[in-house]
């Protein structure tokens, strides 16, 4: 059987000046998948025009399906490209994106849905902006939460909260309590002195797949965990034993004496008791009784403490614990995120989004 020449002549992918591989096989997974880049990615000679010739070549019309996650996938694949921030394509892939979607947002607790560029509109965000698309720094919000955070750091939200609280309305669109959850999403990547992560109420539960950075937040967010499902009673009292002192357990009580009434409290669904959970944490008491006991047990002890709490199942469901390079990796936090510049001449420049794009950086979901 003669197998036919395929016909590459206006590829142009051997030549150093105009290669560049990531947006070569941007174009190559478009075309695969039976799928066209956007316009102004296809002039010629540009890497991602290449990669779609190439593929087209190759494949044909024997291209992969489109689902939407595919469409999600190669999206952010391609805007972090065009703005030069670093994508972890090893680990973030269409079933990733699935595993992290969400159909509320945390911090507006609304559900996400309406046409792209609407309030409630689903948008993947990087929780460390810092960072890179990475596994464990992804997270589902709306794009009215997105450009609310844009820029902000913990501390930033908090002085927020703080105004808000004071004034009695809410700031910039969130009220007091969705200013205590951008906070509380500010820190979960980023590492932060101990004494300061742990005053930072838990105002939202971690959103799936994403990595805590600092172990108190870790344990926080257990502890937590442990009133989500029936027989908490047995759970708390298994991980008090765990404590190594008398009066670490007397303090470890008295939290969980304080979050007992809001569990009692909160509505039966799963989706009400993780909102009564989320609101324990903006109870003074709570707080004031959360910080005694972890200040008292130190960072190493807060460590050990997680570690084998987690290991002992204790939350419900499933933690992972992550050496501290192992977690960040694929995240670019060298290089603040972003892909390392290159020097060599030729080499393409990718174009720069339009002048008039909103301040957030994430991926519709449209």
């Amino acid at each position: 059987m003669t197998q036919a020449k395929l016909d590459l002549s206006n590829c142009d992918i051997g030549r150093s000046d105009t290669y560049d591989g990531t947006g070569f096989q941007i174009g190559w997974d478009h075309a695969h998948h039976g799928l066209v880049p956007p316009a102004e990615l296809l002039l010629d000679g540009t890497p991602v025009c290449q990669g779609w010739l190439a593929a087209r070549a190759v494949f044909g019309h024997r291209t992969l399906g489109a689902s939407r996650s595919v469409r999600l996938w190669l999206a952010l694949r391609t805007q972090a490209w065009r703005l030069g921030i670093a994508f972890d394509d090893q680990q973030v892939t269409p079933n990733y994106l699935t595993q992290i979607h969400s159909e509320h947002c945390p911090v507006l607790r609304q559900p996400l849905g309406g046409a792209s560029g609407e309030a409630l509109s689903p948008v993947i965000e990087r929780v460390n902006p810092q960072a890179g698309y990475a596994a464990g720094n992804l997270m589902t919000m709306s794009l009215q939460a997105s450009t609310a955070r844009a820029g902000l750091s913990a501390a930033d939200a908090v002085r927020r909260a703080r105004v808000a609280e004071a004034g009695n309305q809410p700031l910039e669109g969130l009220d007091a309590a969705a200013w205590w959850r951008v906070a509380a999403l500010a820190a979960f990547a980023r590492p932060l002195p101990f004494a300061e992560a742990a005053r930072l109420p838990m105002a939202v539960l971690p959103p799936n797949r994403v990595r805590l950075l600092n172990a108190v937040q870790g344990l926080q967010a257990l502890c937590t965990q442990l009133f989500s499902r029936p027989g908490w009673a047995a759970r708390a009292r298994a991980l008090g034993a765990m404590l190594p002192e008398h009066t670490l357990r007397h303090d470890f009580n008295l939290f969980v004496g304080a979050m007992a009434p809001r569990v009692l409290d909160a509505a039966p669904d799963a989706a009400g008791l993780r909102q009564a959970l989320e609101d324990a944490w903006l109870n003074e008491r709570v707080q004031r009784r959360w910080q005694h006991l972890v200040l008292s047990l130190g960072e190493s002890a807060t460590e050990s403490l997680l570690e084998r709490a987690a290991a002992a199942g204790l939350a419900g469901v499933r933690m992972l614990s992550h050496a501290p390079e192992q977690a960040t990796e694929g995240w670019g936090l060298p290089h603040g995120g972003r892909v390392p510049v290159q020097r060599a001449a030729g080499i393409f420049t990718a174009p720069m989004p339009p002048k008039n794009r909103s301040a957030t950086t994430g991926a519709r979901l449209s």
